[in-house]
């Protein structure tokens, strides 16, 4: 047996800040606290329209709060970066191919974005 020791590489706890690749993934990581708020108010009232009128109009004025109401912005904004990267990884994952060719990238995307429109739409429609 060696006496030496192992060489181990500092890393600095703000490793990431160096490149712009390892920034943009820490902020998508980022993103999921103001989901799991948005999460936890829905549950809340889901349960406060169990329990009747009173703690529904109670829910309705905290989900009015201006604090509430940036948080669930700031959810829905991660919310279209998480679908952002993933249908932008979407082609490399699994390129579609039609007659023997590769779909472009451009097409598999904003067919994807137009998919979202259309169910929202719907949603927004029959609700």
């Amino acid at each position: 047996m060696s006496n030496r020791k192992p060489y181990v590489r500092e890393m600095k706890r703000t490793w990431w800040k160096d490149h712009p690749f390892y920034r943009m993934y820490m902020v998508r990581e980022a993103t999921i606290l103001p989901l799991i708020f948005f999460t936890a108010f829905l549950t809340v009232g889901l349960g406060s329209l169990v329990m009747g009128e009173a703690a529904w109009q109670n829910w309705l004025s905290f989900m009015a709060n201006p604090v509430v109401i940036a948080i669930n912005i700031v959810a829905l904004l991660g919310s279209l970066y998480h679908a952002q990267t993933f249908f932008s990884m979407m082609p490399q994952v699994m390129p579609i191919r039609i007659g023997g060719k590769k779909l472009d990238k451009k097409i598999i995307v904003l067919a994807q974005w137009a998919a979202v429109a259309v169910i929202s739409a719907v949603i927004l429609f029959v609700v």
